[in-house]
């Protein structure tokens, strides 16, 4: 009976799982759309599309210690309501800022549940084969999640404003809250961790400021404003590392990181976020904005990359069986970067979405392994007291890709596109904007430069994600393999409650 209670549980868990995940690509549809009804700039584009995911990064270790010391279950009920009030807010914004916070706050609540779920899953499922099939499944739910955000989106979009995107997660939320106080159980520690308000707050202000100094270059006249804002988050970026490396329990154990094994993981973890949010982000926009397909056809178009990122995490295990786990990582990771290739031969014309579909599916099939396998190596690469410290941290580095890619191959895009534009059009969404103001042939001069430009981009951003997925390869390829180091002293004891 009990086993069916957990087993029902995780049901339950993988809906906060999987919109956690999908919110952070669900906008890459409704970006062209939002940004000409809002009037978002390129640059207020990005900062919508990874202010929910840097925000996630960004407490998503802090909000497990919360819930160690307040319950976890209460700690997922509060966030679920949380998210779901401001799921309704983010949908009916008036304007870019108010989106952008939105979107920060929905991040703020999307970090009480990740940790949540996985840890009441370890918590339910006491035998140790049953608990890495909750956790496979889980691990799936949520990479499987990211990666078919759009697909959903594209579907809304066809029939229903942007703010639809946002709007369904209010009726899986309040599944959660019913559901949840009856098939999950209550845990907290009684040697839960000490909250380091100054740690959270150091570690955001030095990404932030990195950020958008980073966003900024590419837009300012005047490097001055971006400059400070770089060396400012620098040195914030120091003291949040000097403080770590000074506290007996810190936010963020760094000294983790001389574990060669966990290190080149975690740097895998993270570029290979970098590398996918990025094309995501480009090639759903393209799909849409350049070859001209509908918000449901992009949708379709775009799921294959969905389903090559389900594809490669199931079959890993398999993989793992007939070779070491980083072979099967760095196998992966090249034929990623073979995917990313594929796209810089795309051009404007229709006929080049065959080649833009099979780019997106064999690089996406190619992270599967990586997904899958990579936070067990991790895990086991650290003794296991530390092993909830090492987990969160491969959290922290899948979010913080992620919105790194928005952010960095996004930039790097507009600068290709503003370059080609010689600096007469700001995005491509407000070139066709601008045409419907146009004569006929003006009209359609520009659309076609700005379509052209745009894909330049494109071609960039398939370069650098080759490059990225190939120092991956070879970095996991060249990696010692991981030995579990003995256990430490002080074990960590668990408080059940229902």
């Amino acid at each position: 009976m009990r086993t069916n209670r957990a087993w029902w549980g995780l049901v339950v868990l993988l809906l906060p799982t999987l919109l956690v995940a999908m919110d952070m690509t669900a906008l890459f549809l409704a970006l062209p759309q939002l940004s000409a009804e809002l009037g978002a700039t390129s640059v207020e584009q990005l900062w919508i599309s990874d202010s929910y995911g840097f925000m996630v990064a960004g407490l998503v270790i802090t909000m497990g210690t919360l819930g160690d010391r307040i319950g976890r279950r209460r700690l997922l009920m509060i966030g679920a309501a949380a998210f779901a009030v401001l799921s309704v807010v983010a949908a009916f914004s008036a304007g870019p800022m108010m989106l952008i916070v939105s979107r920060a706050l929905l991040g703020v609540a999307g970090a009480t549940l990740m940790p949540s779920t996985l840890a009441l899953i370890t918590n339910m499922f006491p035998d140790e084969r049953q608990r890495g099939r909750a956790i496979a499944i889980w691990a799936t739910c949520q990479f499987t999640g990211g990666a078919l955000g759009p697909v959903l989106a594209g579907f809304l979009l066809q029939y229903f404003w942007w703010g639809s995107v946002f709007l369904v997660a209010v009726p899986a939320m309040a599944v959660l809250l019913l559901a949840g106080p009856v098939v999950l159980p209550e845990y907290r520690s009684d040697q839960a961790g000490r909250l380091d308000p100054a740690g959270v707050g150091l570690s955001l202000v030095a990404v932030l400021l990195m950020v958008y100094g980073i966003k900024q270059l590419a837009v300012e006249s005047v490097a001055a404003v971006p400059a400070v804002a770089l060396v400012a988050g620098a040195v914030m970026g120091f003291l949040f590392v000097r403080r770590q490396l000074r506290l007996e329990s810190p936010l963020l154990d760094l000294r983790l990181f001389r574990n060669r094994p966990f290190t080149a993981v975690i740097v895998a973890l993270v570029f290979a976020g970098i590398a996918m949010a990025g094309t995501g982000l480009l090639v759903t926009q393209y799909l849409q904005s350049v070859l001209g397909f509908s918000p449901a056809a992009s949708a379709v178009l775009f799921a294959p990359m969905g389903l090559g990122t389900a594809a490669g995490t199931l079959a890993a295990p398999a993989l793992a069986r007939r070779m070491k786990q980083t072979t099967a990582i760095a196998g992966g990771l090249a034929v990623s970067a073979l995917g990313s290739l594929l796209l810089v031969g795309v051009g404007v014309e229709a006929s080049a979405l065959p080649l833009v579909m099979i780019g997106i599916t064999v690089l996406a099939l190619g992270t599967g392994p990586l997904f899958a396998l990579g936070t067990g190596l991790v895990v086991g690469s650290v003794p296991p007291q530390r092993a909830g410290s090492a987990a969160s941290l491969s959290e922290t580095g899948n979010y913080f890709g992620g919105s790194l890619g928005f952010a960095l191959l996004g930039l790097t895009a507009a600068v290709v596109y503003r370059a080609r534009m010689d600096g007469t059009s700001d995005s491509l969404a407000g070139a066709i904007a601008t045409t419907a103001h146009l004569p006929t042939g003006e009209g359609a001069e520009l659309l076609h430069a700005a379509r052209e430009a745009f894909t330049a981009g494109l071609h960039v951003n398939g370069v650098v994600a080759a490059v990225i997925f190939a120092g991956l390869a070879v970095l996991i390829w060249t990696m010692r393999p991981a030995t579990r180091p003995a256990p430490e002293p002080a074990p960590h004891h668990e408080i059940p409650s229902h």
